[in-house]
């Protein structure tokens, strides 16, 4: 894995890959306004998690089915960390029903610490100085984020769930460096969305239909939003150009998430966002922009960065 190196100034070359990749890491950052809207829609939180996914499952599907047997083993890691990331994702949902975006986005920036901690346990990773830093940096944004003065105490229970999705994500991206890379990019893309589409699919058979399809017309524009511009679209961008412009810079590029979500939070759903909110905000760029490229997004971009590249 490569360290964040300094940054030489853009070439022509590299200025239209780079804009197009901080184009799909702002599309992530949308995701709150999504998935609130459904929420508050009457939607299941797991219902909301099998959208975002499933489309991107039954386009790439193909590509899982043309790999030999002998992939077979890798790519059931990969449907494992996606049904991991996929069940961990309703604990975010969940928690942006009743919790401030700039909270729960704070809560689940801190990943790159679950990252850590299961490489470590796991598969006895080491981990540089920049990245324990990092990850510190991380910790105390979270406890801004979501200290007595920034968060009502009965809103604890709920982000205490929503920690499901950073730490899902943390076991994912170890899955990923230490399992997928014998298969090419996409193809852990796909194996990724399909075991989060499966791990989804039994709560969505089990529920009532008025819980998990959309009761409104403009419901299917929001569906159609979630899992195409937050997911499929987004996630096709940074497969093809994170490539071109390298692990470090696109570290640059994912930091623009957590913003993101603050003003979503703040323009599209009226949220008051106070100074230490800002200062969490802040905190998690400065450590994502520090901390080695292996944790600089969620799963969904780590999974397309080429082996070479990490």
């Amino acid at each position: 894995m490569t360290e964040f190196t300094q940054s030489f100034p853009l070439q022509r070359s590299t200025l239209l890959p780079t804009c197009l990749v901080v184009l799909a890491c702002f599309c992530f950052g949308t995701i709150p306004f999504f998935a609130r809207s459904l929420s508050d829609a009457g939607m299941a939180p797991y219902a909301v998690a099998f959208y975002r996914y499933g489309l991107s499952a039954i386009i790439l599907l193909p590509i899982l089915l043309r790999l030999p047997a002998a992939q077979l083993k890798t790519v059931l890691w990969g449907l494992l960390s996606g049904v991991s990331v996929g069940l961990g994702w309703v604990g975010f949902v969940s928690a942006l029903k009743t919790v401030p975006v700039t909270t729960v986005g704070v809560l689940y920036m801190t990943y790159p610490v679950f990252t850590i901690l299961i490489g470590w346990l796991w598969f006895r990773d080491k981990t540089s100085r920049r990245g324990i830093c990092g990850a510190l940096m991380v910790i105390m944004a979270a406890l801004l984020a979501s200290s007595p003065a920034a968060v009502e105490p009965r809103h604890l229970p709920a982000m205490l769930i929503s920690l499901t999705a950073p730490i899902s994500f943390g076991l994912g991206i170890n899955i990923l460096i230490h399992k997928l890379t014998p298969i090419k990019a996409l193809a852990r893309v796909a194996s990724f969305s399909v075991g989060a589409s499966l791990g989804l699919l039994p709560l969505l058979l089990l529920s009532a239909p008025g819980t998990v399809l959309p009761q409104q017309p403009g419901d299917w524009w929001l569906i159609a939003g979630l899992a195409l511009g937050t997911a499929l679209l987004p996630q096709w961008i940074y497969s093809v150009f994170a490539p071109e412009i390298g692990a470090a810079r696109s570290a640059v590029a994912g930091s623009v998430e957590l913003p993101t979500m603050f003003l979503v939070g703040w323009f599209l759903l009226g949220e008051n966002i106070g100074i230490a909110q800002w200062l969490a905000c802040l905190l998690v760029t400065l450590a994502i922009l520090l901390t080695p490229a292996r944790a600089t997004r969620n799963l969904s971009t780590t999974l397309v960065i080429p082996p070479k590249q990490q």
